[in-house]
């Protein structure tokens, strides 16, 4: 299939953009060479901040759309009206996704959700006759992600990523397990939304068209999942449990609450405006509705608050926006791909690809392609949600662990190159899972 000129553009700078992310490290010591305070260090800072990098190049891109094409043209495409030229149907891209991460980003950072869940790993981690500390660790990277195929993984992902970052990412850990713990978040967040049919987007993407329902995620992908989530936790766990250990029984100071306790009201409100948001996770107007009246109800509560994370999550749609709007032009060569793997290569490549390409994009044009059997889809899926863990932008929950956890790096952040490299063990264990282990 030959791409149309601006399909050619979209690839080209969709790239550019990829290759961007893998330079944020360099981008950010480069702006320590310049006095503080200064142009040159505030935009290289700028584009050392991975958040902003689909979106700045999907500006670039859509620039250049108005300027080959006309303003009203670049616009219908944001509206899902753009027709390319040669083709019938509209391109349909969606900002419904960045904007429910957003607010479910937001509303599960807040104090009552940290506290609920908190309690929930505690309770569970006192019951593990291992250290404290080693316990916690576990029962957070076990739990937490987990709790992703109720809460839905973006939520997950940010409470989860809150807690490690109390309780250990603060307290001086070292590098190497700064890295692989990252990796191991990111990989047991992607595989651990997959108990049910509605919290992982690549699952969301293909579920009503599948017809995937809670029962078919269960016994085809959660229990697998589930056992990797326990395997990888376990192992990373047995391998760090000296300098987990070595922190001390004492809790960390940030773990030290000097407020008012939360309310088991005011937690049992944010559960069922959560609960809300998710149920109506496809319908815009209506999750978007409930949380302006959920900032009205956390203002009213203050005194049980603590700053909402509005930046950090508007920082992260962002990127997912930016993301739908590149992505939106890659079916040209994506589809292919797809439909000429059977289904061990589909696996493979499904996972290789999701590491470069966000994996709800990836699983939503696969299922655009006519007449993939029952074990291709499973091969497709599977790999999307296996390397969701390799990259920041492979899930569309990464970007929130990422902007909470990335300051504990030091000036330079988070190298690229680690995070695949510490991911890399976990997400060889998730491809054993699923491969090896029997559907039902």
């Amino acid at each position: 299939m030959n791409p149309l000129p601006l399909e050619t553009l979209a690839t080209i700078l969709f790239g550019l953009a990829i290759l961007h992310t893998f330079m944020v490290k360099r981008f950010e010591t480069v702006a320590a060479r310049f006095p503080e305070g200064s142009v040159g260090e505030n935009v290289f800072h700028l584009l050392g901040e991975v958040e902003i990098v689909f979106g700045v190049w999907a500006t670039i891109f859509l620039v250049a759309f108005a300027a080959m094409m006309g303003g009203d043209q670049a616009i219908g495409y944001l509206e899902s009206k753009f027709v390319l030229p040669g083709t019938t149907d509209p391109i349909g891209i969606h900002f419904t996704e960045p904007l429910f991460v957003f607010v479910i980003m937001a509303m599960a950072a807040t104090r009552p959700i940290l506290e609920l869940v908190r309690r929930m790993i505690e309770a569970i981690a006192r019951l593990l006759p291992v250290h404290r500390e080693v316990a916690f660790y576990v029962s957070c990277l076990i739990i937490g992600p987990m709790l992703g195929s109720f809460i839905t993984e973006p939520a997950a992902m940010t409470v989860t990523a809150l807690l490690l970052k109390r309780r250990f990412y603060d307290r001086g850990i070292s590098d190497k397990l700064k890295y692989a713990t990252l990796g191991l978040l990111f990989v047991n967040v992607s595989i651990g939304g997959t108990l049910t049919h509605f919290a992982a987007p690549p699952v969301v993407m293909v579920a009503g068209k599948w017809g995937y329902d809670m029962a078919y995620m269960m016994l085809h992908f959660g229990w697998k999942a589930a056992a990797a989530v326990i395997a990888s936790t376990a192992i990373a766990a047995f391998l760090f449990r000296k300098e987990l250990a070595a922190l001390g029984d004492a809790p960390a100071t940030a773990d030290v609450d000097t407020k008012r306790p939360v309310p088991m009201w005011l937690i049992a409100v944010h559960v069922v405006m959560i609960a809300a948001v998710v149920m109506t996770s496809h319908h815009m107007v209506a999750f978007v509705g409930i949380f302006l009246l959920f900032l009205g109800m956390a203002d009213v509560t203050s005194e049980y608050q603590d700053d909402l994370k509005l930046r950090e999550a508007l920082l992260v749609a962002y990127f997912l926006m930016g993301l739908v709007v590149l992505g939106g032009l890659q079916k040209w060569w994506l589809q292919p791909v797809l439909s000429n793997l059977n289904e061990l290569p589909l696996y493979f490549g499904s996972t290789a690809l999701t590491a470069i390409t966000d994996n709800a994009a990836l699983t939503f044009l696969g299922s655009q392609v006519e007449g993939l059997s029952e074990a291709s889809r499973y091969a497709l899926v599977a790999g999307a949600v296996t390397g969701g863990g390799l990259t920041v932008i492979a899930n569309a929950p990464n970007p929130a662990g990422y902007g909470i956890l990335k300051g504990s790096f030091g000036t330079t952040g988070v190298s690229p190159l680690l995070l695949f490299l510490n991911a890399l063990p976990w997400t060889i264990m998730a491809i054993a899972a699923f491969m090896l282990l029997p559907s039902f």
